[in-house]
């Protein structure tokens, strides 16, 4: 039996959730143990590498990170001309440095960081068992481990719906400073992006779970129509893909014989449904996360009620609402049909449409900030 090791906070996972709650932890005078199962940090990137222009200010590893600066959003549906939206300010970066350079944070604030070390299980005392036959008991398990969280399943939140996604970079041959979406009714339950960084960029799609082959061929027309714009190069730089949760909140919160639990980032379904966007969405929840596990240890009864709290009064509404136009659009398919154009544009946050619920009060600023990012 391998012998367990105690600490204060076991972060599982070192993405920007994991990577910034180890930080907070830390900060606040907590042991913690953050372990990745990756050899690097950052790598693979599985990710479009866009943030919103607000992430800037409360993450200063952004500035290092970036490759190039996005003012506008332009999206096509069908073969229409694009729709412009003004002032959709954001800034594409390095994703794996941008990552490192969090890493490197948590590091200096004091957490031990361990790469290339997976989570192979969790007991039901709450005993996280790694792959290496490393045995660890922590007051606070933070799962920051992505859409598939091995913590999140563990206290019984696993993400259960997902979109699969497929992506690659091209040379950029005309310089451009918008994120284009790419609307068909064919790219069921998801989109095509470009999305520029200099000299290169970001060509993807995503699609629901059960039309996974639809990606490459799919992925490989939305090429082939940029490369006839002129806009692209014909030469692939690399390839990659992952899991999306479109589900909603998962947890946030939970307990393993008498152990924290605390879900952010992917692992906490805090992706936006109809988007996909979720890095903004991880570093806050990551440092929320870290401060919470810093009161769970000063002995704050409420603190993880109080957290779960929180991450639904930021994120709720604008993920409610992304999720009821998801599944308005998923609908669309029933009996074999397909979406109009005009259903698209309703299930799009270009649209104004896409924001009218009158189910709902109208959303703050900050909350549509949110919502896109």
């Amino acid at each position: 039996m391998s012998r367990i090791i105690d600490t204060d906070v076991l972060v599982c996972g070192l993405g920007p959730a994991g990577a910034i709650a180890a930080a907070a932890a830390s900060k606040a005078g907590l042991s913690v143990l953050a372990v990745e199962r990756n050899a690097k940090a950052g790598l693979p990137v599985q990710c479009a590498e866009f943030v919103p222009a607000m992430i800037g200010s409360d993450v200063p590893s952004v500035r290092p990170a970036k490759v190039q600066t996005i003012r506008r959003m332009l999206t096509y549906v069908g073969n229409d001309a694009a729709k412009e939206t003004h002032d959709f300010n954001g800034v594409m970066i390095d994703r794996a440095r941008f990552d490192a350079d969090l890493v490197e944070s948590a590091t200096a604030a004091g957490a031990k960081i361990r790469f290339a070390t997976p989570v192979r299980s969790v007991s039901a005392s709450g005993v996280v068992h790694l792959a290496c036959g490393t045995a660890i008991g922590a007051k606070v398990i933070i799962g920051a481990d992505g859409p598939r969280s091995i913590i999140g399943q563990a206290i019984g939140c696993a993400n259960g719906d997902l979109v699969e996604t497929r992506q690659i970079t091209v040379e950029m041959l005309v310089p451009h400073d918008a994120t284009d979406i790419y609307l068909n009714p064919d790219i069921v339950g998801g989109y095509g992006w470009l999305f520029p960084k200099g000299r290169l960029c970001n060509l993807g799609l995503g699609v629901i779970a059960g039309e996974r082959p639809l990606l490459k061929p799919a992925l490989a027309g939305l090429h082939a129509r940029l490369i006839e714009e002129g806009r692209v190069g014909k030469d692939i730089k690399a390839h990659t893909g992952g899991a999306i949760p479109v589900g909603g909140v998962k947890g946030p919160a939970g307990t393993l014989a008498g152990r924290s639990v605390l879900l952010c980032g992917d692992a906490a379904g805090l992706t936006n449904p109809v988007t996909g966007a979720g890095i903004n969405a991880a570093a806050i929840s990551g440092k929320l996360a870290g401060e919470c596990a810093a009161a769970i240890v000063d002995g704050d009864a409420d603190a993880a009620e109080d957290y779960a709290a929180e991450i639904e009064a930021i994120f709720g509404r604008s993920l409610a609402l992304a999720k009821k136009r998801r599944r308005q659009l998923l609908d669309c398919y029933t009996g074999n049909k397909k979406p109009h154009e005009r259903q698209l544009r309703d299930g799009w946050i270009a649209y104004p449409q896409y924001w009218s619920d009158d189910s709902a009060v109208e959303m703050s600023t900050d909350e549509k900030a949110r919502a896109t990012a």
